[in-house]
């Protein structure tokens, strides 16, 4: 359903009116076109105090911007903080983003690097740890379609060149139109990045850094599922897309669309992961576990079977089917995994404790099993959270529930599942080696659990 109030505001009737009211004024979100791939503008790289890392020069160079220390209208703003380390220090915070945060243009983006903060000095810690403050204040009031975000790079990976190729994929992703709906959100980079063999290699075709590789996406016939399998085969992946056999005919179409195989198979299936590891004999490179349902009901009227039914297939079928396909090496070392979780399994939502529980599952699977997977299969695991993403679903939401799900984020409107798709790309970049364990909220900077 399409955004009227969003197209009200880009009139000058619809300008004055929500300006004389006080109403949110959202601008319009530049996304990733083959024809627009980057950001207009220059790339202003700036550093407070003295930066504890080398290399961060060489990792914006690939960003695709020109990388400049003065610009009157930049696109983008990078700022070292890494070396950040006392109280004191945030004051060079200040001094480098004050006098040019205005001139930053619609739609730019603005990245602090830190570091992570430190378990044996609470001084340096402490002048980290304010970054994220900083940083998730700044994207609430940075406006016109301007996002914010925090990337915190172990220094210790940093000497050496290596570093430089471990942060680019998310500097690439942060500093292009592919981020438009991700704002306020902070990354940390570990520096127990997986022995991925090839997978770590570079891109031979960054237009295409997914060539050679197949891709396996559950749910995958319609909504957020749908546009992650696009943008995957986009990106040059073999696709293989699941769905239950009773979405067999909308699969197959997306499927014919996209030149990818269609699996219809309930991923609930006892033999679930024997039929995706036959479907793909030489392995997945890829595995992106999106489906889910819902079957909202208040906890004092929720039945057992509801609540069963949400468990089983948004968080028992991922454990089983990812533990299973792991022990059969059928995700090779430099292998992604990508699990969707959801801003309910961080906020919660009346009526949803099911679903917000099993998205809550979601990220605790992530977080536990990424650093195992990395060090004993080669693989690592990630999780995005969306918010409201315009989809058939949030369509049939009653008009002001979902004006308000629109309206309470940094960015004064609803997500396109293209936004989520894009996010789950950049953790499956052959060269996103670092980025493991993360849970990447694309929500606008919701104001909910924020």
């Amino acid at each position: 359903m399409a955004d009227r109030y969003l197209h009200l505001t880009g009139t000058a009737p619809g300008r004055f009116l929500t300006r004389r009211l006080g109403l949110p004024q959202p601008a319009p979100l530049r996304r990733w076109t083959l024809e627009t791939p980057h950001l207009d503008g220059p790339l202003l790289h700036l550093t407070a105090g003295a930066s504890a890392v080398t290399g961060v020069a060489e990792a914006l160079r690939t960003s695709g911007l020109t990388v400049t220390e003065r610009a009157d209208r930049p696109a983008a703003i990078v700022l070292d903080a890494t070396g950040v380390a006392t109280a004191a220090g945030l004051g060079d915070v200040h001094a480098a983003l004050h006098p040019v945060v205005r001139s930053l243009a619609p739609g730019g983006r603005i990245v602090v690097l830190g570091t992570v903060p430190s378990p044996d000095d609470h001084h340096q810690a402490a002048a980290q740890q304010a970054l994220e403050g900083f940083v998730r204040s700044l994207g609430k009031e940075i406006g016109r379609g301007s996002t914010v975000q925090l990337v915190r790079i172990p220094v210790a990976r940093i000497p050496g060149g290596a570093s430089a190729h471990a942060a680019g994929s998310t500097l690439r992703f942060l500093l292009s139109p592919r981020s438009a709906y991700v704002s306020g959100q902070v990354i940390e980079l570990t520096s127990a990045a997986p022995d991925s063999g090839s997978g770590s290699d570079p891109v031979a075709d960054p237009a295409a850094p997914l060539t050679g590789r197949t891709a396996l996406v559950t749910g995958a016939a319609r909504g957020i599922g749908a546009a992650v399998a696009s943008v995957l085969a986009r990106d040059g992946a073999r696709v293989i897309a699941l769905d239950v056999p009773g979405a067999r005919e909308e699969l197959e179409r997306t499927a014919d669309r996209l030149g990818a195989t269609a699996l219809p198979l309930d991923i609930t299936a006892p033999d679930a992961a024997d039929r995706i590891a036959a479907a793909a004999p030489d392995g997945l490179g890829v595995l992106v576990h999106n489906a889910g349902i819902t079957r909202d009901r208040r906890l004092a009227n929720m039945p057992a079977d509801r609540w069963a039914s949400v468990i089983e297939v948004n968080l028992d079928s991922v454990l089983r089917t990812t533990d299973e396909l792991l022990k059969a090496g059928t995700i090779p070392r430099g292998g992604r995994i990508v699990a969707t979780a959801s801003i309910a399994g961080i906020a919660g939502n009346t009526g949803q404790t099911n679903y917000a529980a099993s998205k809550a599952g979601i990220i605790g699977l992530v977080r536990s099993l990424g650093p195992r997977a990395a060090a004993d299969h080669g693989v690592t695991v990630n999780a995005v959270a969306p918010g409201f993403i315009e989809t058939k679903m949030t369509a049939a939401v009653p008009l002001f529930i979902r004006e308000a799900g629109r309206r309470m984020n940094s960015l004064s409107q609803g997500g396109l599942p293209v936004d989520v798709a894009e996010a789950v790309a950049w953790f499956a970049q052959p060269d996103s080696t670092a980025v493991n364990g993360q849970v990447l909220r694309v929500c606008g900077q919701s104001l909910l659990g924020a």
